[in-house]
């Protein structure tokens, strides 16, 4: 071998050993959910996860005091009455980021790398669809859902503006859920939160900027929250693009793959239109509460912002079950399949059950943050008394409702939500709010809805998952 021919294959070494190099960097952000203890892990994986949200919701909340400290009730009541609409617009391909999680996670657990390769494109490429698509839907929706909710007179024309600026962000927001499903596939929930932390900064400079100096009321904090979107997306896209192993993200293989489109709608459909069907069930709830005029209204979007922070550990918990269940349960580890419900459900209700003694306890602190309008605060106290003091409930559901996705069986939970809680919402709307018409009657149906709903997706829980096990014993016994 002559001198040239040695460099070059030295250089061919040290460029090889400098791939190898980058794909263990990549893969020690990977967490190994197969093995070794599992409390920790599921709180490594789960805390930052609830972080990510509490904090994006922390930065969602400065929209609502920015407008409602400088532009009045019904700027408030704009900005903070839209969750149902947004949600019940977007909750379906939320649905579907949940089935790109369970989908990666279980081709990682049964070790096919090529084909979690193949769905990581498909899922961002599912994402820059959805989100042009929800462009069009919530810009021509925003008027006729807002008008079909009785939203306030004096409130209708800034929730329109607000909502179709909002809508024109989708492609964003699609894009950092789409790509945060990604990383959690793979237990990485710490960079999502980097993204949304820095966002959330964004945010917050931005809702002061256009709403205090440059006066734009509700459009600015639209404005504000589409560029710190477009943060957080970008910054989801870096990491998948700089990843080193089986998520990275290779623009030029993007494409709608069949059998993972299917398998991510299979799995990810229920989910959505229980989101969905959630959501137009609160729909229906808010629009009652529009009822009792804009003073209502505000005071109910201002003690929201206590519950979405109480159900955010609910929900990381809940994205540990579905993750660490469909590892395992790909890999024939169903001893840790039992132990994984029952630390997330424990640690879930501790947290969330803490949570709700916090702002129970200091709901007047906490609520002149958003308004200091005595109308206003009574609303709030009443919600907070009859909603946030019971808000650990929801895990019975959301985490039993996960871990049963993690099994495969994604249509049960979704159809047990939404009769549970859905349409006995909606029936205790025309039944039992019809003869008792006062706000307090209104907010009791969310703990009642919760208590029948978790005791219906509990008792599916752990009878499916006697028979996944059993089903599951069955085929290896075949194999042999």
């Amino acid at each position: 071998m002559n001198r040239t021919q040695e460099e070059e294959r030295q250089g061919e070494m040290k460029a090889e050993a400098g791939r190898q190099m980058e794909t263990k960097a990549g893969a020690g952000r990977q967490m190994d959910m197969l093995k070794g203890s599992l409390l920790d892990k599921i709180l490594v994986f789960a805390l930052p996860l609830a972080a990510s949200s509490i904090l994006q919701q922390l930065f969602n909340s400065a929209d609502v005091a920015v407008v409602g400290r400088f532009s009045g009730s019904q700027a408030l009541a704009a900005v903070g009455g839209n969750g149902a609409v947004v949600n019940l617009l977007i909750n379906l391909f939320v649905g579907l980021s949940v089935g790109t999680n369970v989908l990666i996670a279980s081709y990682i657990g049964q070790g096919r790398e090529d084909k979690a390769q193949e769905a990581v494109h498909t899922a961002i490429a599912m994402a820059l669809i959805s989100g042009v698509f929800l462009i069009f839907v919530g810009i021509l929706a925003a008027r006729p859902l807002l008008l079909l909710m009785n939203t306030p007179g004096d409130v209708l024309e800034l929730a329109v503006v607000y909502l179709r600026i909002y809508f024109l962000g989708m492609p964003f927001v699609m894009l950092y859920n789409f790509g945060a499903a990604i990383l959690r596939s793979v237990g990485d929930t710490k960079r999502p939160l980097y993204c949304l932390l820095l966002s959330g900064v964004v945010n917050v400079c931005l809702n002061l900027f256009f709403v205090v100096v440059c006066k734009l009321s509700v459009a600015g904090v639209a404005i504000a929250t589409v560029l710190a979107n477009m943060v957080s997306a970008g910054l989801i896209v870096y990491f998948l693009l700089h990843e080193r192993g089986t998520i990275q993200l290779k623009p030029h293989n993007l494409s709608l793959k069949r059998e993972h489109v299917l398998r991510m709608v299979q799995i990810g459909i229920p989910a959505g239109i229980q989101g969905m069907v959630f959501s137009l069930s609160n729909v229906c709830i808010q629009t009652a509460i529009n009822g009792f005029g804009s003073d209502a209204v505000a005071g109910s979007a201002a003690a929201l912002n206590f519950e979405s922070f109480t159900y955010f550990v609910t929900s990381a918990f809940s994205q540990a079950a579905v993750t660490f269940t469909s590892q395992n349960f790909g890999a024939g580890e169903l001893k840790r399949c039992r132990r994984i419900f029952g630390l997330t459900v424990g640690c879930a209700l501790l947290i969330t059950g803490i949570m709700s003694m916090v702002f129970v306890l200091g709901r007047r602190i906490f609520i002149r943050v958003y308004t200091v309008e005595d109308e206003v605060i009574a609303y709030a106290m009443t919600r907070v008394l009859c909603v946030e003091a019971f808000a650990c409930l929801p895990v019975t559901y959301e985490v039993s409702g996960a871990a049963l996705r993690g099994l495969g069986y994604s249509m049960l939970p979704a159809l047990l939500t939404v009769i549970g809680s859905c349409g006995f919402r909606i029936m205790w709307l025309y039944t039992v709010f019809q003869k008792f018409a006062s706000f307090e009657m209104l907010m009791v149906v969310y703990p009642v809805s919760w208590v029948i709903t978790g005791t219906m997706v509990l008792a599916a829980y752990f009878i499916m998952r006697r028979r996944a096990f059993a089903r599951y014993g069955q085929k290896k016994m075949e194999k042999r």
